[in-house]
């Protein structure tokens, strides 16, 4: 099974896992992602309860892919919490 590498941040409260519009679209799930995860730019930042698990579910059904996390740690409130909430385009 391949194996990619997807950013992991958290802080004291949450974590968001680090994706693209573009593979949410090509995994069919753009319209699934709540409202608990936060866009800028083309990335998406899946919310590590349901919307990142969602994610990784579907990727490793579709594709045959596992993940693996680069975490990233903010021991302050990260500032992905005042991104845009993510609505599915």
């Amino acid at each position: 099974m391949a194996k990619e590498i997807y950013d992991f941040y958290s802080d004291p409260g949450h974590g968001w896992l680090k994706v693209s519009k573009e593979e949410l679209k090509e995994l069919g799930i753009t319209r699934e992602i709540t409202l608990f995860s936060h866009q800028r730019g083309d990335a998406v930042y899946l919310e590590e309860d349901c919307d990142a698990y969602l994610f990784l579910k579907t990727k490793e059904e579709k594709q045959g892919i596992k993940i693996k996390f680069r975490e990233h740690y903010a021991d302050k409130t990260s500032k992905i919490r005042n991104y845009d909430r993510y609505i599915a385009y």
